[in-house]
């Protein structure tokens, strides 16, 4: 597989798609900020190798800092380059986009509804479900096969 897109610094069609690709890095960089964070909490709580420990005693500069704000920078490059210029996937997150303008959305009356309807049969369903319950333990009560 070519890596070259990795270190380019062009954006595959650039004007094509450009909130799908905004959204996908941004959930690829939340992504890496909480790894990049969980990665500093691991190496703070005396949790890291002993070799680690050893090889930078007294700089948290160091031995937290770099580490984090490495895999911190190098994540969200590599999140950007993937939405932004990896071809395939640029290709499928512009034909996303275009694909969502088709989309009819409801009106907040057709939304209201909805959301009713389904609210109501869950509702129900839950009701029918307990009298099945109540039904079979009594059943199974009066048969012995279940004590009271």
């Amino acid at each position: 597989m070519k890596m070259g897109w990795l270190f380019q610094l062009t954006i595959h069609k650039r004007n094509q798609g450009r909130v799908s690709r905004q959204v996908t890095f941004a959930a690829l960089a939340v992504g890496v900020i909480m790894a990049s964070w969980s990665f500093s909490g691991f190496l703070q709580g005396q949790m890291a190798p002993q070799f680690w420990q050893d090889l930078f005693t007294d700089s948290p500069l160091m031995k937290v800092y770099l580490p984090t704000g490495s895999l911190m920078l190098l994540g969200c490059w590599i999140g950007f380059r993937v939405a932004a210029g990896w071809p395939k996937f640029s290709d499928f997150l512009i034909s996303v986009e275009a694909e969502m303008t088709k989309v009819s959305w409801p009106s907040r009356a057709e939304l209201y509804r909805a959301s009713l309807v389904v609210v109501v049969v869950i509702f129900l369903m839950a009701v029918l479900l307990f009298g099945f319950d109540l039904f079979w333990r009594w059943l199974f009560q009066l048969i012995g096969v279940l004590k009271s």
